[in-house]
């Protein structure tokens, strides 16, 4: 369902990351409430996608 969306106990303590990359799901959604845009992000995080913040979204949606 989530193909973004990894757990790996090597990374991260095993927090949802964005595909293997070290940033975690949680920190994704506390740039979105703290104001930030898509691209904001997406500048700040070259790496990332728009799908990315998407799909983490909807992953800490459930």
């Amino acid at each position: 369902m989530f193909e973004r969306i990894t757990i790996n106990p090597e990374i991260c303590e095993g927090k949802p990351c964005i595909r293997n990359k070290r940033i975690t799901v949680a920190i994704i959604v506390r740039l979105v409430a703290g104001g930030m845009s898509f691209k904001e992000i997406i500048k700040s995080y070259p790496y990332l996608e728009e799908e990315d913040i998407k799909e983490a979204l909807e992953y800490a949606a459930l």
